[in-house]
């Protein structure tokens, strides 16, 4: 999906010449296509994770957008589960444990899926720094489920995936949803509760379940009452 330098700068709460000044300085990607400056909306929010950049409290929507009803991304993380001490030494040792416990329905196979996985990586390190890596943050995973899946997964030892950062990964998001404005719209929840000090620091403290998901839950239901109290449609 792209988006124009207003569309970006609305999603990230900042002025637009702020979008121009990161393309420049901070190596935010971004194409001219037709003499028009344009950004792809998985790049830039995997961009704002990964320098740590605010993602606007509105990307918590909860009505329909176009006709879909976009996932609660607490809903989806209870629906996928958090899971600690995931075994493995290696990429695909950690992401094949991580496929075999998502609740995938009848009819996907798990196998499929972590062959979509793998070739991420090879294009690519998921990786986006601080020990974190989303296997499919700018390729989506749109399968035919009934409802988004989003897995938090702990490894029990570090795996080296690359990182730009040098560092290895400790957590694995993993998401599977039904269509890739879903995916599109976890991903900027995602990137909003990972700018949220208290998410973050029980992300890195591998919080039992019950504390992250009720983490997850209030800081949406805080960024639904600020659109609520700015009249946001």
């Amino acid at each position: 999906m792209k988006l124009t330098t207003a569309d970006a700068a609305d999603l990230l709460d900042v002025d637009e010449s702020t979008i121009y000044r990161w393309i420049e300085e901070r190596d935010l990607p971004a194409e001219r296509i037709a003499e028009r400056t344009l950004l792809n909306r998985a790049a830039l929010l995997e961009w704002a994770t990964e320098h740590r950049v605010a993602v606007s409290p509105r990307v918590f929507l909860p009505a329909e957008a176009g006709g879909e009803r976009l996932p609660s991304f607490a809903a989806a993380l209870a629906a996928g589960g958090v899971h600690h001490a995931l075994p493995g030494g290696t990429r695909q040792e950690v992401l094949r444990e991580a496929v075999s416990r998502l609740p995938l329905p009848e009819g996907i196979e798990a196998e499929e899926l972590l062959a979509f996985l793998l070739a991420r990586e090879t294009a690519g390190s998921s990786a986006i720094g601080d020990g974190i890596a989303i296997p499919h943050v700018r390729a989506p995973i749109v399968l035919d489920v009934d409802e988004a899946l989003v897995s938090l997964s702990f490894l029990a030892e570090p795996v080296d995936f690359g990182a730009s950062d040098g560092r290895p990964v400790t957590v694995l998001v993993t998401m599977v949803t039904p269509t890739v404005h879903g995916h599109l719209h976890l991903l900027a929840a995602l990137a909003c509760l990972l700018r949220d000090e208290g998410f973050r620091a029980a992300v890195k403290a591998a919080a039992p379940a019950e504390e992250l998901l009720a983490l997850a839950r209030e800081i949406e239901a805080r960024g639904v009452g600020r659109r609520a109290e700015t009249g946001a449609a």
